[in-house]
């Protein structure tokens, strides 16, 4: 998928960053030429500021989009992800477990999940950052309960984790 969109706006970088945002955001490209977050429709102006880019960034992206089939289908089939608990954990009296990841990242999940499950807490969220949109891209758990930092160096013994914070 990056591939794909960074070579159509590789030349173009507040195109790029539109593309980026949308995905981030989990903005799609209606039929009507619109950029929604579910049914919301989002204005250009509100976009182009989140993008840090020129109102025309946003047309000119959305036309780049409709006019390549691939990109189309996938623009437009984006749905957001709903709402990440870490900001309102503690107002939860849940527990956060952030993971900073490295360039070997396959399996961290799994094997936190492992950790966490042997530990007896149940997992409520979990968001995964994207590895070719972040630069250190992060893991973040939501347990239904808070987690003993004694489990830091258990995490941190996980190939790939390069830096565990739990709060």
């Amino acid at each position: 998928m990056w591939e794909k969109v960074n070579e159509k706006f590789d030349k173009y970088p507040a195109r790029l960053r539109v593309a980026e945002k949308m995905i981030e955001l989990g903005l799609s490209l209606n039929e009507d030429g619109k950029i929604y977050c579910g049914n919301l429709k989002i204005s250009d102006k509100a976009l182009a500021s989140a993008a840090d880019v020129d109102r025309r960034a946003i047309k000119s992206t959305i036309s780049v989009i409709q006019e390549d089939e691939e990109l189309y289908n996938l623009f437009s089939n984006i749905i957001p992800a709903g709402t990440l608990l870490k900001n309102i954990a503690k107002n939860l009296d849940l527990g956060v477990i952030e993971i900073e990841v490295g360039p070997e990242s396959e399996g961290i999940l799994a094997s936190t999940s492992n950790l966490i499950s042997k530990n007896k807490i149940s997992i409520r969220q979990a968001y995964a950052e994207d590895t070719e949109l972040q630069q250190n891209p992060l893991l973040t758990i939501i347990t239904e309960k808070p987690v003993s930092g004694d489990l830091i160096k258990e995490f941190l013994k996980i190939k790939g984790v390069t830096r565990v914070s739990i709060y």
